[in-house]
């Protein structure tokens, strides 16, 4: 685990994630996971870029299956943006940090 990411789970997302009054980044994924593993150095450069602007956070799907249901996760990588609690964006698979990184900052300009 990193220091700069949030380790999600069914604890702690409502005040971490849902009322945060920040963008949030959630990754669901899953350790047995190959693109999630691809995609997990990624999250880690993401959450220490935007340390103190956005939420970063993962998400164990299999840690975590009531919270995945709930929004639909199928497929894993799932990244979901949330502003104000609400979903506000989806990327699916092992996404190049700057697409990710363009989208964040699309949102957290629009606080």
């Amino acid at each position: 685990m990193s220091e700069n990411y949030l380790a999600a789970t069914e604890l702690n997302f409502k005040a971490e994630i849902l009322d945060s009054d920040k963008v949030a980044l959630v990754d669901f994924w899953a350790p047995w996971c190959g693109p999630c593993k691809i995609l997990g150095p990624v999250i880690e450069e993401l959450a220490a870029d935007y340390a103190g602007k956005a939420v970063v956070a993962k998400l164990n799907v299999d840690e975590n299956p009531r919270i995945a249901a709930q929004y639909g996760i199928r497929s894993i990588p799932s990244l979901l943006l949330f502003k104000n609690g609400q979903v506000v964006d989806q990327m699916v698979g092992a996404i190049p940090k700057n697409t990710i990184a363009t989208k964040l900052d699309e949102y957290i300009g629009s606080l």
